[in-house]
């Protein structure tokens, strides 16, 4: 029987996503993929696997799984309460599930995106050179309840793997860089901006999310309008009240907003994981600062493998926790000595 994941229960708007789909910008299509590139790479490092398979985005809250066969799995992004047949699970770490078992993965604690991983990864058709499903373009669509993911051949081994968690899942600083437009904004609009702290509003998705703040918006001199150019995530666009609005990974190619500064991509996944309502603030750096911070960050995706460490479980969590030989030639302790 071929491997896969049943779901019975999900949370709306999850979707099946991989690193994206580049080259198709001259064609209306950005890059998609996972919303949190980085809770990507943390699920292939456990697993052993590359970083090319898709993994299951869960947007807030998860659902309830059923596997068809054994399978390994990892957890990471926003840590969410998880369990496989009630027993808990670790996030940010991988684990055996056999076959027949329910997974079961309940709302965010922190953090706005978690991600089931497969060893294999899920095995959907490829559109456009991707698994992902881009939802603002069409292509593709949410998981349902009902689902049967098929999972692809796994050839690694590792289980019972884990990385430390970061700190991306509360807010926090965003460094930015300018953009074209960055010089129709004021001196002191431009420091006011750094000045202010914004919250992420619920209004948020694959797109892009509302940064709300008090007092007065953040308009360009004279609120001048501009044609129509290539945009890239992390763009932050100010609408015509002043808004400003970050755009992510399904944003649209083109836009005619000014855009006031671009977040690094460094700092998206901290950008993407804010949770509603957390506290968001904005400090420039110059070019070389950032690319400086951008070598720092592909080191640390390269290390994440040399970073996994062995999962230590609670015997307290361990139900068959009597039938593991815990010291090395321990017997029942009624077998006579063969001399006697």
């Amino acid at each position: 029987m071929t491997a896969a994941l049943v779901v019975k229960r999900i949370a709306p708007g999850a979707s099946v996503q991989d690193m994206g789909r580049a080259g198709f910008r001259a064609f209306g299509v950005s890059r998609g993929g996972a919303a949190d590139p980085l809770a990507m790479a943390e699920g292939a490092a456990v697993l052993g696997q590359s970083t090319d398979c898709a993994a299951l985005e869960l947007p807030g809250s998860g659902g309830v799984f059923e596997a068809t066969a054994p399978l390994r799995i990892a957890l990471t992004g926003a840590p969410m309460r998880a369990a496989v047949d009630g027993a808990p699970l670790v996030w940010n770490a991988s684990h055996a599930v056999p076959a027949g078992a329910r997974i079961e993965i309940g709302g965010a604690t922190s953090g706005s995106y978690g991600y089931l991983h497969v060893g294999g990864g899920f095995d959907l058709p490829q559109r456009l050179g991707s698994r992902s499903a881009h939802l603002a373009a069409g292509i593709g669509a949410a998981v349902q309840a009902g689902d049967s993911l098929t999972v692809g051949i796994d050839g690694g081994d590792p289980v019972g793997l884990c990385l430390p968690q970061d700190n991306r899942f509360d807010g926090g600083v965003l460094r930015v860089v300018e953009s074209f437009q960055t010089d129709l904004f004021d001196t002191d609009t431009r420091e006011r901006f750094t000045q202010t702290c914004f919250s992420r509003d619920a209004r948020a998705n694959r797109m892009g999310m509302r940064l709300n703040s008090d007092g007065t918006g953040f308009a360009a001199k004279g609120g001048l309008n501009i044609l129509s150019e290539s945009i890239l995530p992390g763009d932050i666009q100010i609408t015509g009240d002043g808004t400003p609005f970050l755009l992510l990974w399904e944003s649209q190619t083109t836009g005619g907003y000014p855009r006031i500064c671009t977040v690094i991509p460094a700092d998206l996944p901290r950008a993407v994981q804010t949770p509603a309502g957390a506290a968001l603030r904005f400090c420039f750096v110059t070019r070389d600062e950032a690319l400086a911070v951008e070598r720092k960050a592909r080191d640390h995706l390269s290390d994440l493998p040399k970073l996994c460490t062995p999962l230590v479980r609670d015997p307290a969590q361990i139900r068959d926790l009597l039938s593991y030989q815990l010291i090395s030639g321990v017997t029942a302790g009624d077998a006579r000595d063969e001399k006697e």
